[in-house]
């Protein structure tokens, strides 16, 4: 409920910040008078209905299921690898994502009409979780060094075939992936949020129904199949739906690295493993996250806007340093 209470007012809030000053209580106002409900005062400001409803709202929702599915995705790794440096942006799921959308774009594919981005997205997701996944693996055990490796040889990878992919394009298609790299919310309109959102509610969804089955895991594989635990086929379910939500985030923001490492990490240590409170608590810390950044990287300068990617990696990469030595200090050293 805090959490929830804290995205309501964070999203009234960045709705009403910008070149267009507008109050939350306005801003509260234009939406309630917009389902019906005749309360609270309209936008004074002169456009401010149209600032609100056609720049506004469409970013900060776009940033809600962003930072939600990024969080989850995060929470999701990390209760499959069992281990809390599993995020996919780490890992490289998240570059995989922007090389199948990045693809997309330069070839001019549209086989799936305004899902055709989203899909590329959700393939080079899936296909870099499925190689992380087999290359971590190993006498039954994900390896937590073989993972963070594993990550770093895929970002590499991924930084190459995008390098490829701007030189063999023309400029439009550079500045297309340049977006990609940086990450930020620019580009958003309610046709993104028509497709994101889908992809995020349905990746949230199955992630919720495998907490239980999460919670089984973390006693340990053997444990947990003597428990009726698949654990194969719910490993290949949440691969899935973690490609599902990263390509939600990814198909219209790029990179937005460490929301998923950092905020299910802080959720387990305010509120313990439990799935069944991470997976939900993890969702809404990350679209609070998401929508305080973006309000950052849009208003710390005037008349520019700060990449919202760059910006959660300045303070993503800390913590992950941080993150890396205290997992490091209670396993006793990797060796």
């Amino acid at each position: 409920m805090g959490l929830g209470l804290g995205l309501v007012t964070v999203g009234l809030i960045a709705a009403g910040r910008g070149q267009v000053p507008i109050s939350p209580a306005e801003v509260a106002g234009s939406v309630l008078h917009r389902i019906g409900v005749d309360l609270g005062p309209l936008p004074s400001a002169v456009q401010g209905e149209n600032a609100l409803w056609l720049v506004r709202f469409p970013r900060v929702v776009l940033a809600v299921v962003v930072g939600a599915a990024l969080g989850c995705a995060g929470a999701l790794m990390q209760g499959v690898f069992g281990n809390p440096l599993a995020e996919p942006g780490v890992i490289g799921v998240s570059s995989g994502a922007a090389v199948g959308a990045a693809a997309a774009i330069v070839s001019g594919i549209t086989v799936a009409g305004v899902w055709t981005t989203a899909a590329a997205a959700f393939a080079g997701g899936v296909l870099t979780t499925f190689i992380v996944y087999a290359m971590s693996r190993a006498s039954g055990r994900t390896e937590v060094v073989t993972l963070v490796l594993t990550g770093v040889a895929v970002n590499a990878t991924a930084g190459a075939l995008l390098g490829l992919l701007m030189f063999v394009t023309d400029d439009d298609g550079v500045r297309a992936i340049a977006f990609w790299q940086l990450g930020s919310l620019a580009q958003a309109t309610w046709g993104a949020v028509a497709v994101a959102a889908p992809c995020a509610a349905a990746g949230l969804a199955v992630a919720w129904g495998q907490a239980r089955k999460l919670d089984l895991l973390a006693l340990g594989e053997r444990p947990a199949r003597h428990l009726g635990v698949g654990t194969e086929r719910l490993r290949i379910t949440a691969i899935v739906a973690t490609a599902l939500l990263t390509a939600s985030a990814v198909a219209f923001t790029g990179i937005i690295a460490f929301v998923g490492l950092v905020v299910p990490h802080l959720i387990r240590m305010i509120a313990g493993p439990g799935h069944r409170v991470l997976i939900p608590a993890s969702a809404l810390a990350g679209a609070i996250v998401v929508v305080t950044g973006d309000l950052v990287a849009r208003t710390a300068i005037d008349y520019q806007e700060l990449p919202l990617g760059v910006l959660t990696a300045v303070v993503g990469g800390p913590a992950f340093f941080w993150l890396l030595r205290r997992t490091r200090a209670r396993a006793g050293g990797w060796g």
